[in-house]
């Protein structure tokens, strides 16, 4: 027996004798025998050989209490996008609790042992999920935060191998695909996550190589969207000598690449730095016919470009650059929007490349994009993408879902007050909003929520969010005397005069308590479901509020949305369309409420659900006071019921006695 091989033996007597104490112990005192466990668990994370070892005794420490009491202690609610984190934790007994917990689900998922709240396919796909969120820590080089975290033996990079050579590089390369995809439906702006995990499975591929299959080929086929999307590109030549190869090309081989940019575009909403060189270099040669081919327009978008030829070509000359390629898609969505019909687009637009940023806004842009190009290419860029693509605009990782909902749907409802409050905040670092004719300017106000400039999030949104959010916060100051909930109020007078004058909200705002809550629902069918308005559709998006649930249908917080429109999917069934300002719609609330992105009748960026689950989740939305119809079906009771039910077994299980403090979302 080697040295090493003998201290893993002692180290692994250690835990058997340590881990039969905390088997013996009643669950009241387990806690007292878990440290001690885990000191034990992660010295042998550390040492060569400790993982197999832990593996092969993970689950006779879930048996013997290692996970009681924790979170641990229940797989099936387990969050894999979470797991990363967590393995950098400073505290090495969270992360050996959770490198534990992970081994334990690798022997489920391995058919070594079974576990009473999970299933081996369910721990299998909960793994490969766990991979694919953590490609970078196993298959890249490492980084230097992993050689600087040397000291633990880069226990995550070598946890996640150890799982990978069990699972199997096809099945994490299916499940990180497929992950991609369904963000990728959504037509977010932000596409900057996706673009590092695509460069990820370049990587992958290139170094250890995949079996053949669907999954090889759809990670192929991302790559190739990225990195070489036609003939002239495929072999990734480099953005000068794919230039210099452009001026050799006959029309029909300019006309073949053109073609190509735009199916790739238009398949995948990612845009290569190749077409952004393509583009520009047809718009120096003032090719009418290379420019909307490679664009992709079509009927609408064709008629903007022979009315408004001048104007692209100047958008395209001063946004489109390889620091900005998805400008390229925005302007092409722009264009088949028909928004340039619209008269003060144009000119709103000439405007906008002509503006003199404050410096202050300079300084903002640069800090969140740094100086590659200027931060006027880079603000028209932006602007480019959210009157593109309104519903792309996300509120990243900040408490702001009121601004980013105001931002996309001025983009897709009133882009020249969008444009406006752009110029305003672009050239004074400010903007100036009215509340019930009372001006308010945000430069004389306390920062809200967003105390700086937003992250992750598009340029329009770094420039306007945090004069929005002041404006946001100052009229619910103003409002907050008169009680009951603000957004009665805010909300017609911050979005616009299109929102509904009345305001229905399921709770008491006093005591947070259910408020007539039959009647609340009875309402919204009659307000929204074509079967019970009268088949009055959704004419302009209305702000709505939803109660968060997570996968076990547990409360999370309020949230700002906007309804888009209620029609039935391709099966009859009616949903409801609206738009999340999450980055990601696609979310699981619990109790078989699902959020569906693709696949029901969404149109890119639209999120859905079945008319009666979304009504469960909501607790607020906006309706013009008509007069009710005697000719109107009337909305059946056992609907109602069901509603309630769902909802009281959700975000409203205790708020018929228990009073909750509301915290303004919608």
């Amino acid at each position: 027996m080697t040295e090493i091989q003998g201290e893993i033996q002692r180290v692994c007597e250690t835990l058997g004798v340590v881990a039969e104490r905390l088997e013996q112990a009643r669950p009241f005192a387990k806690y007292r025998h878990q440290k001690p466990v885990l000191e034990v668990v992660t010295r042998m994370l550390a040492m060569p050989g400790g993982l197999d070892a832990v593996y092969q005794a993970a689950p006779g420490l879930d048996a013997a209490g290692l996970f009681h009491g924790s979170d641990w202690d229940h797989p099936d609610i387990l969050l894999p996008q979470i797991v990363g984190r967590t393995l950098e934790s400073d505290d090495r007994m969270i992360v050996g609790l959770e490198a534990a917990s992970l081994l334990r689900l690798l022997a489920i998922a391995s058919g070594r042992a079974t576990h009473p709240n999970i299933h081996a396919d369910h721990a299998r796909h909960f793994l490969t999920q766990v991979l694919a969120l953590n490609l970078r820590s196993f298959f890249a080089a490492n980084s230097e935060a992993d050689r600087a975290s040397a000291g633990d033996g880069h226990l995550r990079a070598r946890l996640l191998r150890f799982i990978a050579d069990h699972i199997g590089l096809r099945d994490v390369l299916g499940v990180l695909v497929a992950e991609i995809w369904r963000i990728l439906e959504q037509r977010p702006i932000q596409i900057g996550p996706v673009k590092e995990m695509i460069t990820e499975i370049a990587i992958a591929l290139n170094r250890q190589g995949s079996e053949p299959g669907s999954e090889r080929l759809g990670a192929e086929r991302l790559v190739n969207a990225l990195f070489g999307p036609t003939t002239g590109c495929l072999d990734d030549p480099g953005i000068e000598a794919y230039l210099e190869r452009l001026t050799h090309m006959d029309d029909a081989g300019l006309l073949r690449e053109a073609t190509g940019f735009a199916r790739a575009m238009h398949d995948t909403g990612l845009v290569s730095d190749y077409h952004a060189g393509f583009l520009r270099f047809a718009a120096e040669h003032q090719d009418a016919l290379l420019v909307p081919e490679a664009l992709g327009l079509g009927q609408t978008g064709q008629d903007c470009w022979r009315h408004y030829r001048e104007l692209v070509l100047e958008l395209i000359e001063m946004a489109v650059t390889v620091e900005t390629p998805q400008s390229v898609h925005g302007l092409a969505l722009l264009l088949e929007r028909g928004v340039l019909h619209y008269l003060p687009i144009a000119p709103a637009l000439s405007g906008q490349m002509r503006l003199r940023l404050h410096d202050a806004v300079r300084e903002r842009l640069r800090l969140a994009y740094g100086g590659t190009i200027t931060p006027e290419a880079r603000l028209l860029a932006g602007v480019l993408d959210v009157l593109g693509q309104p519903l792309g605009v996300g509120q990243g990782a900040n408490p702001t879902c009121q601004s980013a909902r105001a931002i996309a749907v001025w983009g897709l409802n009133d882009p020249d007050f969008l444009l406006h409050l752009i110029a305003q905040a672009g050239e004074f670092d400010t903007i100036l909003m009215h509340f019930e004719g009372q001006p308010i300017n945000s430069a004389d106000l306390p920062a809200g929520l967003a105390a700086g400039a937003p992250i992750d999030a598009d340029p329009v949104s770094v420039l306007l969010v945090p004069h929005l959010d002041r404006v946001y916060a100052e009229m619910g100051r103003l409002c907050a005397p008169r009680g009951g909930d603000p957004h009665r109020w805010i909300n017609p007078e911050f979005h616009g005069w299109w929102v509904a004058r009345e305001c229905l909200v399921a709770v008491d705002v006093a005591t947070g308590n259910l408020a007539d809550f039959d009647g609340f629902i009875t309402r919204f069918y009659e307000s929204y479901h074509p079967r019970f308005n009268g088949a009055r559709p959704v004419i302009h998006p209305q702000p709505a509020g939803v109660a968060v649930t997570d996968a076990n249908a547990r409360f999370v917080g309020w949230h700002a949305i906007a309804i888009l429109r209620a029609a039935t999917d391709q099966t009859g069934q009616m949903r409801v369309y609206f738009y999340n300002p999450n980055n990601d719609s696609g979310q699981d609330w619990g109790g078989g409420v699902t959020v569906s992105t693709s696949g029901n009748g969404e149109r890119h960026g639209e999120a859905s659900l079945p008319f009666e689950q979304f009504a469960s989740r909501l607790y607020l939305f906006h309706d013009d006071p008509v007069p009710p119809r005697q000719d109107i079906t009337a909305v059946p009771e056992h609907l109602i019921a069901e509603v309630a039910t769902m909802a009281r077994q959700s975000w409203a299980a205790e708020r018929g006695s228990q009073p909750v403090t509301l915290v303004g979302a919608s």
